[in-house]
């Protein structure tokens, strides 16, 4: 096989019928050699089928023997490559992107890796280690607290962090001009109506749940409750084409398909997760610097429908 054949993470993830969270998780223990071009990550062939091999054999790479981070328009024949850390960051929301991008410049040592995945599931990645940073935006309909009572269940046992990321307006997408008169929870309970969902473990499911739940409406009878979207731009387009009548989602993506209407009814609180280990202690205190950076507020301010009130603020920290 040829050494100038590359795949990327979503290419490793499928020929090895693996998550995405997986190959990071080979990437971050040595396991897998892989090298930045741009804003991608790559893995060379020849790497990738000595990895097999040793899986085969039972033997992994020693994390020592990693090839890091290249260049970012290095070509792989180009590389060379010097040992660096890399730092998974879980979650959808753009902030996060923003946030990569700022690490990249000032968390010295390290490179960051996005994975997009949903609220629930990137708690669970932090319990198993898998992951680094993991934002959350889970309601607890009981107490109407986000995100705490989740991760005080989930990482008993840990040393963590828990810091801001940004606040904003979920509610209901609905179809221009509102023909079914939606104007709450409460009115998903209307015979008829045909629903998309967002996917199992993702913040939005869980506001749609407990919201369900509060008002004594039976999900099961809801039409189109077993339809997902893996995004809240797929579920305002559905809504926004006539497939469905509502959907769960935040201000934003309605302002970026046409076709639908808004409807706020909760603020949430996304927030990030991190876990306190000592070898993890310096690179939590950068990150939270730029979190509480004029340069990373700056670059939200101007994308609608963020709060930044508490960006930055540490919301809690176990001793």
């Amino acid at each position: 096989m040829s050494i100038d054949i590359s795949y990327t993470t979503e290419e490793i993830a499928k020929l090895l019928k693996v998550s995405k969270l997986t190959v990071y998780d080979l990437i971050k223990k040595g396991e897998l050699p892989a090298y930045r071009v741009g804003k991608q990550m790559r893995v060379d062939a020849s790497d990738l089928e000595a990895y097999k091999a040793r899986a085969k054999g039972g033997q992994p790479l020693p994390a020592k023997e990693v090839p890091a981070a290249a260049p970012h328009s290095a070509a792989p024949s180009q590389l060379n490559r010097t040992v660096k850390d890399t730092l998974v960051i879980t979650g959808q929301d753009v902030s996060l992107d923003i946030l990569a991008g700022h690490m990249e410049r000032k968390v010295g040592g390290y490179r960051p890796l996005r994975a997009y995945v949903g609220s629930m599931d990137s708690l669970i990645a932090l319990y198993r280690g898998e992951t680094d940073i993991v934002s959350t935006h889970l309601l607890d309909g009981d107490t109407g607290e986000y995100n705490l009572p989740y991760i005080r269940r989930l990482l008993t046992g840990f040393e963590y962090v828990v810091v801001n990321l940004v606040s904003r307006m979920a509610g209901l997408y609905v179809r221009q001009g509102n023909p079914h008169g939606i104007g709450g929870w409460a009115d998903l309970a209307k015979p008829g109506l045909r629903m998309i969902n967002r996917e199992k473990g993702s913040g939005a499911r869980v506001l749609l749940d407990e919201q369900l739940r509060l008002h004594g409406i039976t999900a099961r009878l809801l039409q189109g409750y077993a339809q997902e979207e893996s995004n809240h731009m797929g579920v305002a387009g559905k809504v926004a084409t006539g497939e469905a009548d509502f959907g769960v989602g935040t201000e934003k993506a309605a302002y970026l398909v046409g076709g639908v209407e808004f409807i706020p009814l909760v603020q949430e609180r996304v927030d990030l997760v991190m876990v306190k280990k000592p070898e993890n202690l310096a690179w939590i205190e950068q990150v939270k610097g730029v979190l509480q950076s004029e340069a990373f507020h700056s670059e939200l301010r101007p994308i609608q429908g963020y709060d930044l009130s508490r960006t930055g603020r540490v919301l809690f920290e176990t001793p």
